[in-house]
């Protein structure tokens, strides 16, 4: 009965496909066009839509100005996290999680190699500053495993089925550059050239001059949806309009100015062109636009049902972006090596871990204030953001107490608390993840770290 179901399912999202293209409507346009309610078709498809992005952030955090004071709903908000103070109901703080993945490799590549995976890495000739060399991780991680799950129903499935976005991530392939993977030695690379992303989701563009008249293009095929949806649906085609001539408008700007500036011949401006060869990153002045467009088009693609599962990668383990924009000329890992004692590097780390706080919360800002399409409430209710990072505390280079912060209410978890699991394995958390988004394991990574299941304190 179900195989009938799920046949009758493809042949009816393919007749569909084939009516908006007998009326001239292009793939971009009409992959939105089909998650419109009042056309029809939405309802059909599937329950609830329920979505999970993992956000990246480096070389840890200062504890004492990250994590609350007071455990439970009544929880206080520190320093670092003061930003997503207005998500405080809709967010949980998740202390006591330890990566305990031992192997091959330093601190941190097992940080980030381990983090989504759950499982160690293989043997191999990447040297880092400490330990035995290593390679890429044994096995999937789990936004990968989500995604495989998804793309296997047609009820669930999307255009992509997962999205890896970047910012500003070194070009080289090393195991201190990737989190997600798509099986064992198969590491997924993050798109961190808002231009390449826009073409992915889009089209190919292969000059810049061909984003206008792509945009022309898109703005033609939704005119002719908008005369076939109901008056709220119109808003929603008129709103996904604006949300990519926004995008097209911050990728000329960010264009002209660094065109200008490689004009000047500045000697300054490093890595600050997404173009620019690898290992270069360091002098990254434009990581704050950067940031922004690439989180416009996550949550744009999100909102097009383009993916339900995205990794957004902020530099890579081990980042060295100097933050010149916050007055800060060392680089990030630099600063993260130096002792609790050097006050001036202590307050630089606490407003470079803020400023990461501000992306999470300008990602949960938009998808907050954008409908939720075909459904109730805000995307975010049906969002889970997850913010993290390779290494607890960045001079110990612990991976015991790993930042976890959820933002959203997707999973159906507690919200609006502060929890502490008192040092368990990761890999429960993992499991946890993927039982939230319906796509339970009695095991995720390494089984020897997952006794105890999955974290039932954490589900609603």
């Amino acid at each position: 009965m179900q195989e009938k179901i799920t046949r009758s399912s493809r042949r009816f999202h393919n007749s569909r496909r084939e009516f908006l293209k007998s009326l001239g409507i292009g793939t971009a346009a009409a992959h939105f066009a089909l998650s419109l309610p009042s056309l029809g078709w939405a309802a059909a498809a599937s329950p609830q839509k329920k979505r999970l992005v993992f956000v990246f952030s480096p070389n840890g955090v200062i504890p004492k100005h990250f994590w609350p004071e007071n455990p439970g709903r009544d929880y206080d908000v520190k320093r670092i996290l003061e930003p997503l103070s207005d998500f405080q109901s809709r967010m949980t703080t998740l202390h006591g999680v330890n990566n305990r993945i031992k192997g091959d490799g330093d601190g941190h590549m097992r940080g980030i190699g381990c983090l989504l995976t759950g499982i160690e890495l293989f043997p191999g000739d990447v040297q880092g500053g400490s330990d035995t060399p290593a390679g890429w991780s044994m096995g999937i991680s789990v936004d990968q495993e989500i995604k495989n799950q998804y793309q296997a129903d047609a009820a669930t499935r999307t255009r992509f089925g997962s999205l890896e976005f970047g910012v500003m991530v070194p070009e080289r392939a090393d195991t201190w550059t990737r989190m997600s993977y798509a099986g064992p030695n198969q590491p997924v690379a993050p798109i961190d050239n808002p231009y390449q992303m826009f073409d992915r989701l889009y089209g190919q563009t292969h000059n810049r001059k061909l984003l206008a008249s792509v945009l022309d293009e898109l703005t033609d095929d939704l005119k002719k949806v908008k005369r076939m949806v109901s008056a709220e649906d119109r808003r929603l085609l008129d709103e996904h309009l604006s949300m990519v001539r926004r995008v097209e408008k911050d990728m000329r700007i960010e264009q002209q100015t660094t065109q200008a500036a490689a004009e000047n011949e500045s000697a300054d401006l490093g890595h600050a062109v997404p173009d620019l060869p690898p290992n270069v990153q360091e002098d990254n002045d434009n990581i704050p636009e950067i940031a922004k467009m690439q989180i416009e088009l996550l949550v744009n693609s999100f909102r097009s049902d383009f993916a339900r599962v995205a990794t957004f990668q902020i530099t890579n383990s081990v980042g060295n972006p100097k933050m010149r924009w916050l007055d800060i000329d060392e680089s990030h890992h630099s600063l993260s090596h130096e002792p609790d004692s050097n006050e001036e590097a202590y307050e630089k780390l606490i407003r470079i871990n803020t400023w990461y706080a501000e992306q999470v919360a300008l990602m949960a800002k938009r998808l907050d204030e954008t409908p939720e399409p075909g459904g109730e409430g805000s995307m975010l209710d049906h969002t889970t953001i997850v913010w993290t990072n390779e290494l607890g505390k960045g001079n110990s280079h612990t991976r015991n107490n790993i930042p976890f912060v959820l933002v959203g209410d997707g999973l159906g978890f507690k919200t609006g608390e502060a929890m502490d699991f008192g040092g368990v394995n990761h890999n429960r958390l993992l499991m946890t993840f993927l039982q939230g988004m319906d796509c339970p394991r009695k095991t995720f990574g390494n089984p020897d770290f997952c006794d105890g299941g999955v974290l039932g304190d954490l589900l609603a």
